[in-house]
């Protein structure tokens, strides 16, 4: 089981990756959407030895929210919106994977000092979840179009997320649940707010906004 879920966590880190290299904003809506299929089958795999209805229940929500509802959503509104497909980044591809990869290294210096209590096979838990939680913070910084700042709230989210799998038996379905209905209504309100900039303005690139004056 502990390789599975190290395979998972391996591939959830790949995905974060394919995020800050990505030129194309369809690639990013996928590779978000495969970090949030990789992040519902995890706590599945992690605790697969005492499932219990909730877990499952938990998992599925998760997965259908993340892999399938989100992105169908922000893809909706790449095509409603008529948004060009280049994600058009403050910075560069190559300085961006030098971050991630920055990001990555003090990620596991820091979650090598915050361990998981009693469960050795999430020991890469901690560093992955702070690993997407700076490259949610950085694409919400470092990348132009509204669109992608979206995306970076979404991985923000899934870093968010990771943390809670290892406790995943304890923690209240209802609060689960509300937090995952506060992000899907917090995509479909910024969904509903990209198309209106687009019609209104022609453009999504959050610096131009800036330069609104009455």
């Amino acid at each position: 089981m502990s390789f599975w879920v190290d395979a998972l966590i391996v591939l959830v880190v790949l995905t974060n990756l394919r995020v800050l290299g990505a030129s194309r904003l369809s690639a990013c809506i996928r590779a978000v959407a495969v970090q949030g299929a990789l992040l519902g089958l995890l706590p599945v795999l992690a605790h697969l030895d005492a499932l219990t209805g909730r877990l499952l229940l938990q998992a599925a929500a998760s997965t259908l929210l993340k892999a399938v509802v989100f992105p169908w959503l922000l893809a909706r509104a790449v095509r409603e919106a008529s948004i060009q497909l280049e994600v058009e980044p403050f910075v560069g591809y190559t300085a961006s994977l030098t971050a991630g990869l920055l990001f990555w290294g003090g990620a596991f210096w820091l979650g090598q000092r915050l361990p998981v209590p009693g469960a050795e096979e999430l020991r890469l838990l901690v560093p992955t979840a702070l690993f997407t939680i700076f490259v949610g913070l950085f694409l919400i910084v470092a990348r132009r179009k509204a669109l992608t700042q979206v995306l970076g709230y979404l991985v923000l989210e899934n870093g968010i997320y990771t943390f809670g799998m290892a406790f995943a038996e304890k923690q209240p379905l209802l609060v689960e649940l509300g937090i995952l209905l506060d992000v899907f209504m917090g995509v479909f309100v910024m969904g509903i707010t990209l198309y209106h900039i687009s019609r209104e303005f022609d453009h999504l690139d959050a610096d131009r906004l800036s330069e609104l004056r009455d």
